[in-house]
């Protein structure tokens, strides 16, 4: 069988595309759809019944479920909704099963077109450990790291001995961040080695990983690549991605700047080289840390499109989704080399608190004004009064500013963000409005004052990142209920010979009538108020809406102040919810799998002598 679903020379007209994703990038490929003339069929989880991305496809269909393993991670659900919309393509956008080699074999067995590169070449790259052969195959710059996941945190503690710290146990099979820690004491190290284990299988189904040689304060820079079934690829553009927080990125930039001739040259030669080496067909991003000195370092391949990939649309003058569709159909490139023209900043917009670290905060969106004007694009997958859960990724949108110069690009960024206003949850904004005036990012001066580096939230930024005005609404909204407390019921409906899943409120029956259900669309509960923190302070209580993942202490158990006792997870994510004093736990209320919402108390830590505490 072809390793791809449309062979070199052959051409495949695509009539329908399902997009097996929700939010911007599942309309974003919608938009792209559309423009070319090719039908879409949506699918949606439960909590995005009522989403913008269902409401723009022409076909929509229900997965039925909550979280993700139950819908956009389920390719069973989804392959059936291919088969009974008629669709014969499927895009995967980015995240869930965009990076799955299995999934992608199975759309194609299913005769089907995956837009998206073979599955062996996903194989081959997005296991980090194989890339990471192919690149030493092909002369690619590497750090030292383990030839194959490690087995046990020992592992890396030996790693760590030979090589030395800091290390960066890492997902195999991950991505965007997930799975990925950062260890600079040996103490801290099988702790991280569990977590980033646990991250791992949450988000890509697999816990392996590997480690290797953690370069300190580097830049993230990459190429965005295209490939045809020929074998030419094209290295569209660099981009920089050092504005990270947790090792995802907040601020992605296109040309990557202050790069020197020689070191574009390798980046481009590099990538080219990885990509043919892979076979690969489509849409990719190689992407490389540059440290202090200069020294480049590959560290993966993204399988897949990137939420940053509109900075380099906008500076090359190419549509990336569309190109996917023409490539996936078997049209060769056509071009051989890409001229970039101007600057661009692509600005994350989460649903994050940055004055709490950037926790996650879910919550419901009261009002919405998104900027305009030159060089303004926003790519977004929410509109006002949308209910953004804590099941899926904290992004709600992206503004992107271009300018004919990077300095021109900033003020347009900083004219955009003031016109721009969210109210309801907490987000990101202001630490965007105050990033655009830091020195380090702004480089005035040229290359020897821009100082941002992976780290530098965290770091260099981190006083300034405390004193940021918070966004948290003054009373915070009450905790949505669960879609499954929703007291709807299900009726299959036939409409033009079309079979049809319509949900109506629980009660109103089809002897209440479909035509009242149409006028009365169904409505979450405004839900319940989230657990008040005990006011003896004692109570250790959830910052935020989350499930469980670990348990680290039991009842009648003695902690110091720091001491960890439970890890949550929102929007994919692990945070670690540590003692806030010292003293016995008791009155434990947390289980592993179990959700918790805003303010809901942990335990309760008691007071004792300090010569019965140490």
């Amino acid at each position: 069988m072809p390793s791809t679903s449309t062979l070199p020379g052959q051409r495949r007209r695509l009539r329908k595309v399902l997009i097996a994703n929700r939010g911007e990038i599942a309309v974003r490929v919608a938009r792209a759809c559309a423009d070319a003339g090719i039908a879409t069929v949506s699918v949606y989880a439960d909590p995005d019944r009522d989403a913008l991305h269902v409401k723009l496809a022409d076909e929509a269909f229900a997965l039925g479920g909550m979280r993700a393993a139950e819908t956009y991670l389920d390719a069973g659900k989804i392959l059936d909704v291919a088969r009974r919309s008629g669709a014969d393509a499927v895009h995967p956008g980015y995240g869930f099963l965009s990076e799955n080699a299995d999934f992608a074999r199975a759309v194609i067995e299913a005769g089907l077109v995956w837009i998206g590169p073979p599955p062996a070449a996903i194989e081959a790259l997005g296991d980090k450990v194989t890339a990471r052969h192919i690149a030493q195959r092909v002369g690619a710059p590497l750090v030292p790291g383990t030839a194959d996941p490690v087995a046990d945190a020992d592992a890396v503690l030996a790693f760590a001995d030979e090589h030395g710290l800091p290390v960066a146990i890492k997902a195999a099979y991950g991505g965007g961040g997930r799975g990925l820690k950062v260890a600079r004491t040996r103490e801290e190290i099988p702790e991280l080695f569990d977590s980033a284990v646990r991250e791992a299988t949450a988000a890509f189904g697999r816990g392996e990983c590997f480690v290797e040689r953690f370069l300190d304060r580097p830049r993230h820079v990459e190429t965005q690549c295209l490939a045809d079934t020929a074998g030419n690829v094209v290295v569209v553009s660099t981009r920089d991605c050092s504005l990270q927080r947790r090792h995802q990125k907040l601020v992605e930039e296109a040309p990557a700047p202050f790069l020197s001739p020689e070191q574009e040259s390798q980046l481009v030669e590099a990538s080219k080289a990885i990509l043919k080496a892979a076979g690969y067909v489509g849409a990719g991003t190689c992407e490389f840390l540059v440290g202090m000195d200069g020294t480049i370092s590959f560290l993966e391949v993204n399988t897949r499109l990137q939420v940053e990939h509109p900075v380099t649309e906008e500076v090359a003058g190419i549509d990336l989704v569309r190109e996917q569709l023409r490539l996936a159909e078997g049209e060769e490139l056509g071009y051989d080399a890409v001229t970039t023209r101007g600057h661009s900043i692509e600005l994350r917009i989460n649903g994050e608190d940055p004055a709490s670290g950037f926790m996650p905060a879910p919550g419901t969106i009261t009002s919405l004004t998104w900027p305009s004007g030159p060089g303004v694009r926003v790519d977004s997958g929410i509109v006002g009064g949308d209910s953004v859960s804590g099941a899926f990724d904290s992004m709600l949108a992206k503004i992107i500013v271009t300018g004919a110069t990077r300095e021109q690009a900033i003020e347009r960024a900083r004219r955009a963000l003031r016109e721009t206003e969210i109210v309801g949850l907490p987000t990101v904004l202001p630490f965007h409005r105050s990033v655009l005036a830091e020195p380090d990012f702004v480089a005035a001066d040229g290359a020897e004052s821009f100082r941002v580096h992976t780290t530098w939230i965290e770091t260099d930024y981190a006083e300034r990142l405390r004193a940021l005005p918070s966004t948290r609404p003054a009373t915070p909204p009450p905790t949505p209920e669960p879609a499954e407390a929703e007291a709807t019921e299900r009726v299959v409906v036939e409409v033009g010979g079309k079979r049809l899943e319509v949900v109506i409120p629980a009660g109103l029956g089809i002897s209440g009538g479909l035509r009242g259900a149409a006028r009365r669309p169904v409505r979450r509960s405004a839900g319940r108020t989230a657990a008040a923190a005990g006011s003896n302070g004692a109570s250790l209580t959830s910052p935020m809406q989350g499930t469980i993942v670990k348990v680290a202490v039991a009842d009648g158990e003695i902690v110091q102040a720091g001491d960890l006792v439970v890890v949550l997870e929102a929007m994919k994510m692990e945070q670690p919810l540590v003692a806030h004093r010292a003293g016995r736990v008791h009155g434990m209320a947390a289980a592993v799998g179990q959700n918790v919402a805003t303010g809901a108390v942990i335990c309760q830590i008691d007071p004792m002598d300090d010569a019965s505490v140490n």
